[in-house]
């Protein structure tokens, strides 16, 4: 390997000799994701070849059928996280309650959520997906089991998060709030190659994300938002371009290098909606530590995702997410202070 080539584990080390009461606990449970991450990424590639795709028939906590791909994934991340004596409990998507952590296992300091596979029912047409991952410290006392409390933390006190993309290349992409780094998985030898340092959202971007089927169900803040962004004016860049892949991952992903904004609002099309769609432990905390350190902005219209108390494992929230004007822009014609 040629000595120019940093990997995720010797970067992780890097850092982590800047400080000096590091035990090196936290790069061992980064090395254990990058390792469910290639695993993952194995069978994403070859899964039009095996019995993968498809349902799975059975549902998760939302109700939702959960394909073949997502329970797999799942049990991945779970095994891999486990048993490696750096968590005290975990949480995911696919489950209803917290996972606790084997008795035979040394319990860590810290807990992960996860959605183990974000955009899975685009699996079947080749659309990138993606896993997504944030860690936090324990704040109960002791060293037994985790409890409730160490997960229902707000988004501020994350200590890492983090999301892989499984497109073309498989890419993590991660913070522990310190910039934001991309590493590459290099097939030819297995390992993830820093490919994109200290990335940075441009403050203002030409792209919108949003799915625009609800429009009818919008409130008239948002709906606004729309008509002006797809308003000319040459003076400001508009009309945007919209762009929606339906996939969270993927959609942030170019957000993040090109600039732009990702909406999710709430809708009224059946109550349950009113609070958007998107959880805010399992995906909207992670990628709202993300933009913020890249220089961007994440908010549910009115507030900070990052300061939000959750209050359940799977609460969900409307997220508008991106670059810092775009977001600032849309966070006015929500509450509506600004008309097209």
């Amino acid at each position: 390997m040629s000595n120019f080539v940093r990997t995720l584990n010797r970067f992780i080390i890097e850092q982590e000799r800047l400080y000096p009461e590091a035990t090196g606990a936290f790069t061992a449970l980064l090395s254990d994701i990058a390792l469910a991450a290639k695993i993952i990424s194995y069978h994403v590639n070859k899964a039009g070849l095996v019995d993968i795709l498809g349902q799975a028939g059975t549902t998760n906590v939302y109700g939702e059928e959960q394909a073949k791909l997502d329970v797999f994934a799942n049990d991945v991340l779970v095994r891999s996280l486990a048993y490696g004596g750096k968590l005290c409990a975990m949480a995911s998507e696919e489950s209803e309650d917290l996972i606790p952590i084997p008795d035979e296992v040394p319990m860590g300091k810290y807990v992960c959520v996860f959605d183990p596979l974000d955009g899975s029912s685009n699996i079947d047409v080749n659309v990138s997906i993606g896993t997504i991952f944030s860690i936090f410290r324990r704040v109960t006392p002791g060293d037994g089991p985790g409890q409730l409390e160490d997960l229902l933390q707000p988004g501020y006190a994350q200590v890492c998060a983090g999301y892989v993309i499984y497109g073309s290349s498989t890419m993590l992409v991660y913070t522990t709030g310190t910039g934001v780094h991309g590493f590459t998985l290099d097939p030819s030898y297995g390992e993830f190659v820093l490919s994109h340092e200290n990335i940075k959202i441009p403050s203002k971007g030409k792209i919108y994300s949003v799915n625009e089927s609800y429009y009818d169900y919008w409130d008239e803040g948002m709906r606004n938002y729309i008509r002006w962004a797809k308003k000319a004016d040459p003076s400001d860049g508009r009309p945007l371009n919209s762009r929606y892949i339906g996939s969270l991952v993927a959609d942030f992903h170019r957000n993040l290098l090109k600039g732009g904004i990702f909406l999710y609002p709430g809708d009224n099309k059946s109550p349950d909606r009113r609070k958007g769609k998107l959880r805010l432990l399992y995906e909207a905390n992670p990628l709202a530590f993300i933009v913020e350190q890249a220089g961007g902005k994440a908010s549910d219209g009115y507030r900070r995702i990052l300061d939000i108390k959750p209050d359940s494992l799977h609460q969900r929230t409307p997220l508008f997410i991106g670059s810092r004007e775009d977001v600032e822009i849309a966070e006015a014609f929500i509450q509506g202070k600004r008309k097209p």
